[in-house]
């Protein structure tokens, strides 16, 4: 039977420290906390406090990840090899103070009740807090994980965000270490997998009164910057049939990219146009250049792919029309990643044995850390009901109760991994 009062108290404590970490912000007026600010600074530092308060050995690697260690507690076949369990503590602007931070909370709990009952693990264990899992301050995703795994890129350090900062410059400033990247990936024959507790970020569990699921995979994603250069002309004085309207020819193309989305429900396609320049950007000027991004995402790789091709031969269409110019490059491409079978399995037991119903399998829409360690180990993931489904929006909430029934699912996910080590 599961113990409801202690999952209400450790709900309790992970409502306080998602708080505690929810106060640091760049803003008083809401949660934001990008890569490698002083806001970031603050918030690893708190997490690397509580870490070594739960007895792990604690530290801030190169990239401002911040990694805390369990040795294993007593022998066993996989010998010095550990459990990777982790999420992200960055946030978008205007943010909810669950996404990313309560996977941080959920670890660090973990291991708590583990050592309260006086569990020994035949692995050891490691709690990772990302830092730049959302690519809001530079224009590239899962830049932290991605160090951890081993597949970062280092022209990456180049990359600069609005204000002209180099994230290798703004890397030194924090304290981190440019050169000392390569070094800090996991060898591969050291790791058994890595896990994630995150809030699903969507209506489903909620809709089937779930409180969890298991992740089957994390759809396949691509991102684009698109520039339309049309000809400015006064507002008052230039017809209408003789226009270069750089607004008009991205207004339709944005409602044909929706179309095109829209038709293909099979592959849980979706598309959005989330940002969008407007220049010169006068009352009584025509446009003449916008540039916006697109966001590309579906459950298989050629879905996306023949998604975005409809997309691009749409662009062309009305570029010849308009008579227009347009460019449309990709500068993200994550393909289609399915969770690891041995963690999948763990996971649909444990949270099952913890709701007391079998647990809903789902494909996650959104990106997270597990598409890069993908590519160093088997990954698992934990859903968690949030309210509405709302996420990225200070709305975003998730009861005590669910929080609580998270973590001992982690810890059942855990154990079920040490039982599946003891059997061969």
């Amino acid at each position: 039977m599961t113990d409801k009062a202690a999952i209400r108290a450790t709900g309790k404590r992970a409502q306080q420290m998602i708080d505690a970490l929810a106060a640091i912000s760049a803003s008083p007026d809401n949660l934001t906390r990008l890569y490698l600010t002083p806001e970031h600074k603050r918030a690893a530092e708190l997490v690397e406090g509580w870490m070594r308060e739960a007895g792990l050995s604690a530290r801030m690697d190169a990239s401002g990840t911040v990694r805390g260690s369990l040795p294993p507690g007593r022998s066993g076949r996989s010998g010095n090899k550990s459990l990777l369990i982790g999420s992200h503590i960055d946030t978008v602007i205007d943010a909810g103070r669950y996404d990313g931070n309560f996977g941080v909370v959920a670890g660090l709990l973990a291991v708590e009740a583990l050592k309260a009952r006086g569990i020994a693990l035949p692995f050891g264990l490691e709690i990772l807090a990302f830092g730049d899992e959302e690519g809001v301050r530079f224009p590239i995703t899962l830049t932290s994980s991605a160090i951890a795994a081993g597949v970062f890129e280092t022209a990456t350090l180049d990359q600069t965000d609005r204000a002209g900062v180099t994230m290798r410059d703004a890397l030194t400033a924090f304290g981190g270490n440019p050169d000392g990247l390569a070094a800090e990936a996991y060898p591969a024959d050291s790791v058994l997998g890595y896990l994630e507790v995150h809030i699903e970020q969507g209506p489903v569990l909620e809709r089937t009164n779930a409180s969890l699921g298991v992740v089957t995979a994390i759809a396949s994603q691509s991102r684009h910057h698109i520039r339309i250069r049309g000809e400015a002309g006064h507002a008052g004085t230039v017809p209408m049939p003789m226009r270069r309207d750089a607004l008009a020819a991205a207004a339709e193309l944005i409602v044909g990219i929706e179309a095109i989305a829209r038709k293909d429900r099979r592959n849980a396609l979706v598309a959005t146009v989330g940002q969008m320049d407007v220049l010169p950007g006068a009352s009584n000027v025509i446009p003449a250049e916008v540039r916006l991004t697109l966001d590309v995402r579906a459950a298989t790789d050629d879905a996306r792919r023949d998604a975005v091709s409809a997309m691009l031969s749409l662009a062309r269409k009305i570029e010849a029309v308009r008579q227009v110019s347009l460019s449309f490059d990709t500068y993200l491409e994550k393909p289609f990643a399915p969770c690891g079978p041995r963690l999948t399995a763990a996971i649909e037991a444990a949270t099952s044995e913890v709701m007391g119903k079998p647990a809903q399998r789902l494909l996650s829409g959104a990106g997270h850390d597990g598409l890069s360690m993908a590519h160093l180990c088997e990954y698992g993931m934990i859903f968690v009901r949030c309210r509405g489904g709302i996420s990225h929006n200070p709305a975003e909430f998730v009861t005590e109760d669910d929080m609580g029934a998270a973590v001992e699912a982690l810890v059942e996910t855990i154990l079920e991994l040490a039982r599946q080590e003891e059997a061969t």
